[in-house]
């Protein structure tokens, strides 16, 4: 096991192309990070560059102590699940998992020692006799893991590992893939494109947006607390609802206007830090299950959402419309009264208020 150093990373294909931009990150002994963001936007190609995939243009990686921009991929002492197994079908799930073990020439007890080990962590035990072709897709998958797991490596890498498989078995999967990180404590990098991955498997999430890193927190904070416009749009699902408004100031409380006139009172621990802000344009941002259907504990209808459609989805109810010109969703109650046509108030849950800055689309 090892931490994991960038410093400064770059790659470009050519002097035209470059697809990450300097990115900084620090993984510890142990830690699981998630690498997540919209493809393209760079986390595969980090991924690769840490294996030794892909070579780096520019800055340093380090693995523990080691500087390995140059080592080869072989001597960097790390394993990787891909998202296509990559088994090899004339194998059995034991050879397969005994595979890398028997290139290192390591001796035969060790090997059957090491992939037991392996199958009773992931369940395997009943499987080792069969062929790739014999198993279910998520079945393959964790004969993948074992593969890794018996290599016992300074880092495990994961490049999408779950997009092959259906809604029920990715979740079942995450379910898996947190135990085993729990049992062997490996340093664990991860890379996906899906927001719930990342949130449920994660010590600390990276964004990654357009080749940079638009932050790295653990996931609770970077769902109350976004850096960017960027992450709170695409942190949550549905994300944060974001508004063009206008910070003004009345009887010494801060007030948000919104296009269609609604007017949303910030709340007073919040005075210190948008005052600076006041009379300018802001981003007026709130997740959907921060607007409510009725004004319960004295908060009154401070939002006006002009309905569009209804989606109910059993337990709750996604209300979209519009404020103005801007797309809103409400995550209310299943018995709220919306129909299409309607403006529907709603109150503002005022704690949870995020603004951004109308330039940068950063938090301020």
């Amino acid at each position: 096991m090892s931490k994991l150093t960038l410093r400064n990373v770059v790659k470009s294909y050519g002097s035209q192309f470059q697809v990450v931009h300097g990115i900084d990150l620090d993984v510890a002994d142990e830690e699981f990070v998630v690498l997540v963001g919209p493809s393209g936007c760079g986390k595969s190609t980090t991924l690769r560059m840490i294996a030794g995939l892909e070579s780096v243009t520019g800055g340093e990686i380090r693995i523990g102590e080691e500087v390995v921009n140059d080592l080869p991929a072989r001597q960097r002492d790390i394993a990787m699940v891909f998202q296509n197994y990559a088994l090899y079908p004339h194998l059995t799930v034991f050879e397969n998992m005994a595979f890398g073990l028997r290139l290192r020439n390591r001796p035969e007890g060790e090997i059957r020692a090491s992939v037991a080990e392996a199958a009773r962590i992931l369940g395997l035990e009943a499987l080792l006799e069969r062929h790739p072709r014999a198993l279910s897709g998520g079945q393959r998958q964790r004969v993948a893991m074992g593969r890794a797991i018996v290599r016992q490596p300074r880092l495990f890498l994961f490049d999408e590992p779950l997009s092959n498989l259906d809604a029920k078995l990715r979740m079942q999967m995450r379910g898996e893939i947190k135990r085993v990180h729990q049992a062997i404590r490996t340093t664990t990098i991860y890379v996906t494109h899906d927001q719930v991955e990342a949130m449920t498997l994660a010590d600390r999430v990276v964004v990654m947006n357009a080749g940079r890193i638009e932050q790295i927190a653990p996931p609770q904070e970077l769902y109350a607390a976004p850096a960017s416009r960027f992450v709170a749009t695409f942190i949550g699902s549905p994300g944060m609802n974001i508004l063009p408004a206008k910070l003004v100031e009345a009887g010494g409380n801060l007030i948000t206007e919104l296009e269609n006139g609604s007017r949303v009172t910030l709340a007073p621990d919040a005075s210190a830090r948008y005052r600076d802000h006041v009379g300018k344009a802001v981003l007026f941002g709130i997740r959907p299950e921060h607007l409510g259907e009725d004004a319960t504990g004295g908060r009154p209808f401070e939002l006006a959402v002009d309905v569009s459609f209804v989606e109910p989805l059993g337990m709750e109810t996604l209300v979209h419309g519009r404020v103005g010109a801007a797309d809103v969703i409400a995550r209310c109650g299943p018995a709220v009264r919306a129909v299409p046509g309607q403006r529907l108030p709603l109150s503002v849950v005022a704690d949870n208020v995020a603004l951004f800055d109308v330039n940068t689309e950063r938090a301020l």
